[in-house]
């Protein structure tokens, strides 16, 4: 008998999965077929609607059929599964934005590659037997198939509690955290799938709904929510271990069983992903894990000790407390020619890159690897990898579909908008990626309307280290025909894109961004300079903190402390991710603004003139802007 039934049932399209004895485990010829079934149904308009269902009790689809995955990875054959990973990610992504209605069936276990061909529907329907669950953590994969996108805009923080725990959802906890839509009892069930098909209406479907059991989660919402809202899995673990509840303990415990690397790049892309509703986002995210998974992940050692073995003790190539920032990001860099695409994006963009320093050039490079056409000019004469480098901003300018500037300040931004204006084509896009005047970004604006250029001022956050590991945060001014237009370059270069309005918003948001950031980290290099004369240990200093009411990005992130808290640059004799002196120049910027527009700001100040004393009549220069914590640890009161 056929692992997949599938047929015209009166005004349906009807898919069921028949592979009971093996869960009804999703198969590379089942991806296939299913597939081909959807493109032809799309334009039947005999078809009204679709019915996904599967035979058996216990399961619709516990996930996909792993055992050729790990023998082919095993032999040093990476392709098979980077083949059926995207063609399975692109099943996701039509089953997610089909033309026609789509009714799914969930009962029993739905998992992983379940969750890819059920939860996607368009009318998902769980009944009393449902359990629901991204279980890939446990093998060494990131929640794929679309699961990632589902986790990130699940209700509070339970996308990171049921990705990072696998913790199985029963119907309500489905419907309440956006994996299910409605519940009706499986007795119903049959009668309804003969209702759809016979007249292809929703009707008889929707009159069956029930109220739904209660989501058994909703006791545990507020743990949840204060212990899973780190910025990392290392603060996760903390909270947890802090909070100390039995349930709390009991989520640790589970976590303990997982792939440190998988978790930690499943906690990243939930983060990333709150900003967007574009499953083909998430997947082409989710595809860059996978894609490494087998090289250089924990997949094959997972599936050794969960299913081949089954010895549950898989050794992990990390421990928990120690998964480095820069292999979490290696994991999600774009794959270049080997991104995940589908059929119907477009080409590549020409793009023009002027200023490729420190952080222009590895933006550039990402672009570059991501398949767009890059040219570059530097008045430097630096390169980037895969840039075609030309000799003048003009040149790179001429016939780009989008323009991108990252230089020092706004006198060279309102120079270089002279020069290349003039060379772009109507509605091309001048986007400016540098920390300027909101002054010069509001002119270039005004010059680029006149020309019919499109214009956004688009500082970033983030550092070198997140240039170059493309987990930037864009702070975004401008019209939002052209934030549209360049949100797919936002999402190559960065994690994060927000727009925040108007011609130089982008500016005043990120100004005041570092405001904060710049009188936070002085907070809190003071406050360990102070901890040290009191004779408190540091770590124990950062165990409070980092888990009370003085927890900030300065303390838990970027801890000024060497050895304490996650890896930072004063783990690094203080070598700059963000250099003292470029804090300086945009504390400088947020008075400037501040006194145009008669905003009393006493701290921005204060901040402003001790960094000038740091980097101008100090050792700061050069340094990381971190460097605050040896100042304060030599100086005393007078």
């Amino acid at each position: 008998m056929s692992d997949i039934h599938i047929r015209v049932s009166g005004k349906a399209g009807h898919i069921t999965l028949n592979r009971p004895d093996a869960l009804n485990a999703l198969t590379y010829d089942m991806v296939h077929a299913i597939d081909s079934a959807l493109r032809a149904w799309a334009h039947d308009p005999e078809i009204a609607l679709v019915i996904i269902d599967a035979l058996g009790e216990k399961a619709f689809c516990a996930g996909g059929d792993i055992a050729q995955l790990y023998e082919t990875g095993r032999a040093g054959d990476f392709s098979y599964g980077q083949g059926f990973w995207r063609d399975e990610y692109r099943l996701n992504a039509r089953l997610a934005g089909y033309s026609k209605p789509i009714v799914s069936f969930l009962q029993g276990f739905t998992m992983g590659g379940g969750v890819g061909i059920g939860c996607h529907a368009s009318h998902r329907i769980v009944g009393e037997s449902s359990r629901i669950a991204m279980p890939e953590c446990g093998i060494g994969l990131v929640p794929d198939v679309g699961g990632s996108l589902l986790l990130a805009h699940a209700p509070g923080r339970l996308g990171e509690y049921f990705g990072l725990t696998t913790t199985r959802m029963g119907p309500g906890d489905a419907i309440l955290s956006g994996f299910a839509d409605h519940f009706i009892p499986q007795s119903e069930w049959d009668g309804l799938k003969v209702a759809l098909c016979e007249t292809g209406q929703l009707a008889s479907l929707m009159s069956a709904v029930k109220e739904a059991p209660v989501a058994e989660i909703i006791e545990h919402m507020a743990m949840i929510e204060t212990c899973f809202c780190g910025e990392s899995l290392d603060d996760i673990c903390r909270n947890l271990q802090n909070d100390g509840s039995d349930f709390a303990l009991k989520a640790l415990s589970a976590i303990k069983r997982n792939s440190p690397i998988a978790m930690a790049v499943a906690v990243e892309m939930i983060h990333r992903l709150r900003s967007t509703t574009d499953i083909k986002r998430a997947l082409e995210l989710e595809y860059r894990f996978t894609y490494r998974a087998m090289e250089h992940g924990d997949f094959l050692e997972g599936i050794r000790a969960a299913i081949i073995d089954k010895d549950r003790t898989p050794k992990w190539k990390h421990t928990l407390d120690k998964v480095p920032a820069v292999d979490v990001s290696f994991m999600l860099r774009p794959l270049g020619k080997d991104k995940l695409t589908f059929e119907e994006e477009s080409t590549a963009m020409k793009i023009g890159f002027i200023g490729l320093g420190n952080m222009g050039g590895p933006m550039a490079a990402n672009l570059a690897a991501a398949g767009h056409v890059v040219t570059g000019f530097d008045v430097a004469g630096t390169t980037a990898d895969g840039v075609q480098n030309v000799s003048s901003a003009v040149e790179a300018a001429n016939g780009a579909d989008v323009v991108i500037t990252m230089l020092p300040n706004g006198a060279i931004l309102r120079s270089v908008a002279n020069e290349v204006i003039p060379a772009m084509g109507k509605n091309a896009v001048l986007l400016d990626c540098s920390t300027v005047d909101v002054e010069s970004a509001r002119a270039v604006a005004e010059q680029c309307a006149k020309a019919g250029v499109l214009s956004l001022d688009a500082p970033v956050s983030g550092g070198i280290g997140g240039a170059s590991a493309g987990t930037l945060t864009f702070m975004v001014g401008g019209t939002d025909e052209g934030y549209t237009k360049a949100l797919p370059l936002f999402e190559i270069m960065g994690q994060k894109s927000v727009h925040c309005g108007a011609s130089g918003n982008g500016q005043a948001a990120k100004i005041c961004n570092n405001m904060i950031l710049g009188a936070t980290m002085i907070a809190t290099c003071e406050s360990f300079a102070l901890a040290d004369k009191l004779g408190l240990d540091r770590q124990k200093m950062f165990d409070v903190v980092s888990t009370s009411s003085g927890y900030s990005w300065s303390m838990n992130a970027y801890c000024p402390a060497p050895g304490v808290g996650p890896e930072s640059p004063a783990d690094n004799d203080y070598k700059p991710g963000f250099a003292a002196e470029l804090m300086l120049k945009d504390l400088r910027l947020s008075q400037e603004a501040a006194i145009a527009v008669k905003a009393d700001t006493p701290m921005g100040a204060m901040a402003q003139a001790l960094y000038a004393q740091f980097v101008e009549d100090e050792d700061g220069l050069g340094k990381d802007f971190s460097a605050m914590l040896p100042k304060f640890e030599k100086s005393e009161r007078p």
